[in-house]
């Protein structure tokens, strides 16, 4: 009878978490939905500049959270495809050819073919190993871009203007471009959902926590790790894409260490292998920077002990802590 009561106790609570889950998930798309409107009531321009950017870093923190959370891998060169995705924008772009659906293209098969080729290689290492190769492709990366002196070199280069839209200037408009975005990122968050949810995706989890199980029992862990990264890596471009657009102006900077750096804490902020905490940890980072540099050009002093204090007292970030204390509450205070 106990046993019994357990079990439909786990189940209750299971069935809780998943109902809040996607409470969160539909609140905080409603929200950013909504941000254009709130907008209109301050200074618009500076607010929707900002949720467009905040909304881009979400994409990327979002891509590189799939084989994070759910591969275990440690990519300290993710943001190699943000640049992959800006550059491709900025150069066809020079070359008169600016189709919004080229762009896309192009970074995708640029970002696929990239994420291919220095995955097979990262792949066949592990641990440190694993890290140190991912940050050396995308070093690799930036100082290409840097040596690229037709197209600005380290200096990078301005944007005549944005990516035209079935030969239109859609994307010109601030709400147009921020809403594309937002419509980009919800199509990400469902196909990593579904993704997550799929065998590929148990496959993937499975060889997070036992590689050596999960190729005893048949599966190639090589594969499925090296089809991850490359969906990941082309949904990086994709933020790539909508960030040359949103600041015009195209940057090695945006490939470079500290980047991808960045996009980690993003992911770890809120919690790794949640989807939706990547998203939250990278409008939370962005939004954190921007209010602490009101105080100081020297905020990440006060960032710095701030990430410290969440990562030993809110285990699985922000969204663990949301949990612990929903659990909390749900017991009455009860152990």
């Amino acid at each position: 009878m106990s046993a019994s009561s357990d079990t439909q106790g786990r189940e209750r609570g299971a069935g809780f978490f998943a109902d809040a889950r996607l409470a969160l998930v539909i609140a905080l798309f409603v929200a950013l939905a909504l941000v254009p409107l709130f907008a209109k009531l301050g200074a618009a321009s500076y607010i929707l500049s900002f949720a467009t950017r905040a909304v881009i870093f979400a994409i990327a923190a979002l891509s590189l959270d799939l084989i994070l959370g759910y591969g275990a891998l440690v990519s300290f060169g993710h943001a190699a495809f943000i640049g992959i995705g800006s550059y491709a924008v900025g150069m066809l772009s020079s070359h008169g050819v600016e189709g919004f659906g080229l762009h896309v293209l192009a970074a995708l098969v640029m970002a696929a073919v990239f994420a291919g080729l220095t995955s097979a290689v990262s792949l066949r290492t592990t641990g440190v190993y694993y890290i140190m190769s991912t940050l050396a492709f995308g070093q690799m990366l930036f100082f290409f871009a840097v040596s690229l002196s037709a197209y600005g070199g380290d200096d990078g280069m301005t944007l005549s203007g944005r990516s035209l839209v079935f030969g239109r200037k859609l994307l010109a408009n601030d709400m147009t471009l921020y809403y594309v975005a937002l419509g980009i990122l919800l199509a990400c968050y469902v196909l990593c959902r579904a993704i997550v949810a799929s065998r590929f995706g148990r496959v993937l989890t499975g060889i997070r926590e036992n590689p050596e199980r999960m190729r005893a029992i048949g599966f190639d862990p090589f594969r499925y790790q090296l089809t991850a990264c490359i969906i990941a890596g082309m949904m990086g471009a994709l933020a790539g894409v909508l960030l040359a657009n949103q600041a015009e102006f195209v940057s090695p900077a945006y490939m470079s260490w500290q980047r991808s750096g960045e996009l980690l804490i993003m992911v770890l902020l809120a919690g790794i292998g949640s989807l939706h905490g990547a998203i939250i940890g990278a409008i939370s980072l962005l939004l954190v920077e921007e209010l602490l540099q009101h105080f100081t050009e020297h905020w990440k002093l006060l960032f710095g002990p701030l990430l410290v204090l969440i990562a030993m007292f809110a285990r699985g970030g922000l969204m663990g802590l949301a949990a612990s204390l929903l659990r909390g509450s749900g017991s009455g205070g009860r152990p």
